[in-house]
This record gives structure tokens, sequence and C-alpha cells, in this order.
């Protein structure tokens, strides 16, 4: 599985941007699908997950009611749209793919096999 993620760039606070993970593989509809972020001198710390089935989604508190994740499975794209940006979402965002239903929650690293490559968002004050 082959990840690509796109759609980073500069924006002011308060304004929006959309990035898109784009996915290789013919089953990506029933890949379990995250996106997280790192910050300079930070770990890398979840962001949003939505499960194979479009039957749940999962966010950080601190971009809850702010960021949307959604997929397309016809172009095996996930999305992460944000909203409302401030200059502490500022990172690196790496989305992530979970294909074996591996156990434990969405809300942590290991349980997602694949990664793409991120791509930066900077947030100016």
């Amino acid at each position: 599985v082959q990840l690509q993620a796109s759609g980073g760039g500069l924006v002011q606070a308060g304004g929006s941007l959309r990035l898109s993970c784009a996915a290789s593989g013919r089953t990506f509809s029933r890949y379990n699908m995250g996106w997280f972020r790192q910050a300079p001198g930070k770990e890398r710390e979840f962001v949003a997950a939505i499960t194979w089935n479009d039957a749940s989604t999962y966010y950080a508190d601190s971009v809850k009611g702010r960021f949307t994740i959604s997929r397309d499975s016809a172009k095996n794209t996930v999305y992460l749209q944000m909203n409302s940006l401030k200059p502490e979402d500022t990172a690196i965002y790496y989305c992530a793919a979970d294909t074996q239903y591996n156990s434990g929650s969405f809300y942590s690293s290991r349980i997602y096999e694949y990664w793409g490559q991120g791509t930066q968002v900077t947030v100016s004050s």
C-alpha cells in the first residue's frame, strides 16, 4: 500500500485547507484511515481517523469542531478538511492506513502499518 499526501501549504490564522491522501490498493474501501501530525520538537500526535465503513470518525480534542475527516472510496482518497486554523496547527501532517484491523485504539499510531510521506501545513498568526 502506498499513500500520497498533498494539500498542505501556508495559510493565515482562521483560514482553511483541505488535505488529501491518495492510496494504492484495490481494497482501499476496507482500510481504516488516520491523520497524524508532528510539529518541530514534538512527538507525532493523533488528529483524526475514519473507519473502513465510514461508520465512525474520531478526533483529537484540539481539532474537534474544526477538522473533518472523510473518504471517497471511488477515488481511493481520504480527506482532512481543516477550518479555523490556528498557529498551533502548524506541523507536518501524515496519513496512515490500518489494513489488518489491528487491535488497539485508533488514536494510537501503532495500529497503522502504512504511512504517507507527510505534507507541511504552516499557519501564520
